[in-house]
């Protein structure tokens, strides 16, 4: 039995455009025997639909787009059977009222064969606020050349039972247990999960224990694009009843892979990037990209400072919209040093990308006549730092307005941890392309992008073949905001080697401040680091989302309280 894997890049709430989709896939595979398409998990509605399942009009739609394309598909061939992923709607009033579940089109028609069972509500995740959970797991009884294949249904989170490979489960029932004396011949895995860097390793292990248990093939569909601040890597694949892996779609792309089932003989090639740099330098082009272009965006625009960060941003930027649609101003300030200026004139024509030139002297002089009228008088301190950085947001925001470019931020995640960042200043954009990387994260990754290694994705972006990219003058200058003469972050900041590791276990690991101060850290500056989290929580609260890429990034997933003690 042949199948198809549709690994695909839906648009949250188009149920036509997403049907659409579905049925392209099976119009190009029409005519190579295929049994059965895969779709992910709530592939007609995308994920995370979030609050768009409270639409009162969305089960008619819904109802009315599944009854289109059931006919076009039994037009198309009546020997294709496709599974998609759907909100369903339960038949009482009490909540929630819906199910996430799967229905199997053919023939003509389209039923309900399978419901989630286990529903996350951790991190980003919210089902339960929209799902009920299904009470058993779901097999479809599949027909096949006069053989009758059993098949378990399950739905992402279905899977992830096992505690020694997670080191936690959701409470519930194990779908996989109640499998295990069915004797199954297939086990499917309709999925939308996001990318964090080695997740697809993970997925493939915990497939595998289900295969071993199951004692039979497992094939799973991932979602792939991004999606607002989530970001979906695909990486779909098929694995043989001993848990080995068969087949494995590429990551970030759309793409439909073919297998047979009954040999396991593997149809369409594999595609690994060689390091994990590049894993996530793609997975940041692909968020920026879809952000970009769901949201309606044709350009974009930046803050181009001479520093490390903002040469990124304009780097990924370049890589997932083009060279011709990427915009750079350039706007020093009386303390911005000549070197900044030129290290960020030369990138901008390395990338060959617009740039434009507009000092804020003059502007920032008109703020101090005006304020000196009032009673506090010509900003100073940390006052005037802050105003320098809201002139220059106040610019980039006019600019993105009159061209309808999308801002992006280019602050850091070390940044918006300690609140090293200005509120209506460099915190303006519509997305904050690295808000998950950490500063030294953001060097790692400029210095891969300039070295070797990276050559094997420079053709995918059209970046030159040789040479560097972002600069060694801007890698090797010491991290500054250049907010006064001379001024560096270190006169703020404990260096990053230092800074880093304390928010990772702060943020990611959620340690108590005595453990770090136990692991080796300075009590003085773990102390001062927990305190410059806290209270920078009411910045975090009205900062632009931010594309996820580690276990707890700020945003969704990060549920702090502004006012606590």
């Amino acid at each position: 039995m042949k199948l198809a894997l549709a690994q695909l890049n839906p648009v949250i709430g188009d149920l036509d455009g997403n049907a659409e989709k579905i049925f392209e896939v099976c119009k190009e595979i029409k005519n190579k025997d295929i049994s059965l398409v895969i779709t992910p998990e709530l592939s007609l509605i995308g994920y995370p639909p979030k609050d768009l399942l409270f639409n009162p009009r969305l089960f008619e739609e819904q109802k009315d787009v599944l009854n289109k394309l059931s006919k076009r598909l039994s037009n198309l061939s009546q020997n294709l059977s496709v599974l998609i992923g759907i909100a369903e709607p339960t038949p009482d009033i009490e909540i929630p009222k819906m199910y996430n579940s799967v229905v199997i089109l053919e023939k003509g028609s389209w039923s309900i064969v399978a419901r989630k069972q286990l529903l996350p509500t951790y991190d980003v995740f919210d089902e339960k606020r929209y799902f009920r959970s299904a009470e058993k797991s779901s097999i479809l009884n599949f027909n096949y050349q006069e053989k009758l294949w059993k098949i378990g249904i399950t739905i992402c989170e279905d899977i992830w039972v096992e505690q020694n490979l997670q080191n936690e489960k959701i409470l519930g029932k194990d779908p996989i247990r109640s499998l295990e004396k069915e004797k199954l011949d297939l086990l499917i895995n309709l999925s939308a999960s996001p990318f964090i860097e080695s997740k697809s390793l993970l997925r493939q292990q915990i497939a595998a224990k289900a295969a071993l248990r199951l004692s039979c093939p497992v094939v799973y569909v991932n979602q792939v694009g991004g999606n607002d601040e989530l970001i979906f890597d695909g990486s779909s694949f098929t694995l043989n009843k001993k848990g080995k892996l068969q087949q494995e779609l590429p990551a970030f792309k759309e793409s439909v892979g073919l297998c047979d089932i009954s040999s396991l003989k593997q149809l369409s090639i594999s595609s690994k990037y060689p390091t994990s740099q590049e894993v996530l330098f793609r997975a940041l082009v692909l968020g920026v990209k879809d952000y970009a272009r769901k949201c309606n965006f044709d350009s974009a625009i930046i803050g181009l400072s001479g520093g490390i960060d903002s040469a990124l941003v304009t780097t990924i930027a370049v890589a997932a919209l083009g060279a011709s649609k990427v915009h750079a101003i350039l706007m020093p300030s009386p303390w911005s040093s000549a070197g900044s200026v030129k290290d960020a004139t030369t990138l901008a024509n390395r990338l060959g990308i617009h740039h434009q030139k507009i000092p804020i002297s003059d502007v920032m002089s008109s703020f101090n006549d005006v304020l000196s009228k009032s009673t506090w008088g010509i900003p100073t301190g940390i006052t005037a730092e802050n105003l320098q950085s809201r002139i220059r947001g106040t610019i980039l925001m006019a600019l993105a307005n009159q061209k309808k470019h999308l801002l992006l931020s280019t602050g850091n995640k070390s940044e918006l941890a300690v609140g090293y960042c200005t509120l209506y200043g460099d915190m303006n954009g519509g997305l904050s392309a690295i808000g998950d990387l950490y500063k030294t994260s953001v060097f790692d990754l400029c210095n891969w992008i300039d070295s070797e290694s990276s050559s094997s994705c420079r053709n995918d972006f059209l970046f030159p073949e040789t040479g560097e990219i972002v600069g060694s003058k801007i890698r090797n200058k010491p991290p500054s905001a250049e907010l006064r003469p001379e001024q560096l972050d270190s006169d703020s900041l404990p260096d990053y080697f230092i800074l880093d590791p304390i928010l990772k276990g702060l943020i990611e690991q959620h340690l108590p401040t005595e453990v770090l101060i136990e692991k080796g850290f300075d009590k003085k500056i773990v102390h001062k680091v927990a305190n410059l989290l806290k209270n920078a929580e009411f910045k975090r609260y009205q900062a632009p989302p931010l594309l996820k890429i580690s276990n707890q990034a700020f945003g969704s997933g990060w549920k702090k309280p502004i006012a606590s003690g």
